[in-house]
């Protein structure tokens, strides 16, 4: 059944889109790692930890995507999500440097010893064991998000106001994490990152596995949002979507189908964030600033919402312009220019680059199947019949 199911969601676009994901995830850590340096084919390790940065932030817009484009939650506060990801990740490698801290300390991260921590706390038990971080990474944003929407779906909190909430959510977030009494490094966060599996952060063949486990988990999430919206319980999202008081009234459970998603989305979130982190180097409670998520959902917007595809293009694409011109004259001017730019795909391009261009696709080739039928008619002898006398 799950082969049938993963099968027929796969189009041609879908497969397309994870053949490219899969050659990047292939051939820019051969050319980074094979490739001698100052060869115009060869990638620098710095672009690789960049290209791995925006391929998390992909992930992110496709868990945005999913909520936002086919069940209409518009969640303004998803980056809660992915930085508790980031967080569980940043534990276990803060747990990873040991004795190599600038204290010395086997046991207690250097900001504890600096804060006189008599002992670690109890919630950092267990973070020295991949396993138990990585099980972490999904429990901790996905029971967040389990909690909160069984109390806002119960209450049938939906549109602004919801939107609001979650905005709310995160920014509680930003002001605990920013505590240093809270236990996770206050306004520094954790960083100074050393090993990963035994396997050293900084070296180029962990950059490039890094980047190649991040373009695979873009297919797998990629993956199940096809299967997820190609199925029947996709059905019932996008009709949640469109008329949710209909959909109530003919039987359905609205609230645990809205609960599911937003508790999928937000684990996509979260594996987002860890795999964010070792890249990055560092996770700092400005992740959790309600400006990130609004941004998150620009790119969706600007790639097209409710396509998944332009999801991640919206995410690379909006990155790498902010990359591009935030290291020039024009960065005090960013903020601005992602306004606009908001603004103008509004107006402009409403269903984004993705939904914009499918949509003159269809066009094409609905003219197409006319311009044949007309012609197949005409040398069939059928014409439009003559005018009564």
């Amino acid at each position: 059944m799950t082969p049938h199911i993963l099968t027929r969601s796969l189009d041609r676009a879908a497969a397309t889109f994870i053949l490219i994901v899969a050659a990047l995830g292939i051939l820019i850590p051969l050319s980074n790692l094979l490739l001698p340096q100052g060869s115009m084919f060869q990638v620098p390790t710095y672009l690789v930890a960049l290209w791995g940065k925006y391929v998390c932030y992909a992930i992110l817009a496709l868990a945005i995507d999913l909520i936002w484009g086919y069940c209409g939650i518009l969640s303004l506060g998803h980056g809660a999500f992915f930085a508790l990801g980031g967080y569980a990740m940043g534990m276990y490698l803060m747990r990873q440097i040991g004795s190599r801290g600038v204290y010395g300390n086997p046991l207690l991260p250097d900001f504890m010893v600096f804060l006189n921590y008599p002992k670690l706390p109890w919630y950092w038990h267990g973070f020295d064991m991949f396993w138990f971080a990585a099980l972490m990474v999904l429990v901790a944003p996905g029971l967040l998000a389990f909690c909160f929407g069984w109390l806002a779906f119960r209450s049938r909190v939906t549109g602004v106001y919801l939107s609001i909430i979650t905005q709310a959510m995160t920014y509680a977030l930003l002001l605990a994490f920013f505590r240093n009494d809270f236990g996770f490094g206050g306004n520094n966060g954790l960083t100074d990152f050393k090993d990963i599996l035994g396997f050293n952060v900084q070296a180029e063949g962990t950059r490039c596995a890094l980047f190649l486990l991040s373009c695979l988990a873009l297919i797998i999430a990629f993956v199940i949002c096809r299967a997820v919206v190609s199925s029947k319980l996709g059905k019932v999202l996008i009709a949640v979507r469109d008329a949710e008081s209909r959909t109530r009234f003919l039987g359905y459970r609205v609230e645990t189908y809205k609960l599911f998603v937003f508790t999928l989305s937000a684990c996509m979130a979260g594996v987002a964030g860890a795999l964010y982190v070792p890249q990055v180097g560092i996770i700092n409670p400005s992740e959790f600033a309600p400006g990130n998520s609004i941004e998150a959902v620009i790119w969706v917007a600007v790639g097209g919402r409710g396509t998944l595809i332009g999801a991640a293009l919206g995410a690379v694409v909006v990155n790498y312009a902010k990359t591009y011109f935030t290291s020039g004259p024009l960065a005090p001017y960013w903020l601005f220019m992602l306004g606009a730019m908001f603004i103008l795909v509004t107006l402009l391009l409403p269903k984004g680059i993705v939904g914009t261009f499918n949509s003159w696709r269809d066009k094409q080739r609905s003219a197409a199947i006319e311009a044949d039928k007309e012609s197949a008619a005409r040398e069939d002898g059928i014409g439009e019949p003559n005018p009564a006398e």
